[in-house]
């Protein structure tokens, strides 16, 4: 299931409990991140599964949205029933939500 960043943005906006997830690699993170997410490398997932909150919803974001959809569906198969994938991942925030964050 998807969640668009306006969404997110409105989430964040309010308050609202959620741990946004950015499973891209340590290079693509100091080209362009967002503030406040749990950054665990996409194959370092399933070896750090016990990091990871169950009890509020767990966003999980790329860059596009296409490596965040295999995990996210990874996590929902392997017990997690409140993960969403970020569609459009960071670049979709770049262009929609927050231009200061670079593309790439």
């Amino acid at each position: 299931m998807d969640i668009t960043v306006e969404k997110l943005n409105e989430m964040r906006e309010n308050g609202e409990a959620h741990t946004l997830l950015d499973v891209r690699e340590d290079n693509e993170l100091s080209i362009a991140n967002i503030d406040g997410v749990l950054h665990i490398p996409m194959n370092s997932v399933p070896l750090r599964i016990d990091e990871l909150p169950s009890d509020h919803p767990l966003i999980v974001m790329c860059h596009s949205g296409m490596r965040s959809a295999q995990v996210q569906a990874w996590l929902a198969e392997n017990g997690f029933e409140n993960t969403l994938n970020l569609a459009g991942g960071i670049d979709a925030w770049s262009e929609r939500i927050d231009q200061s964050v670079p593309k790439y």
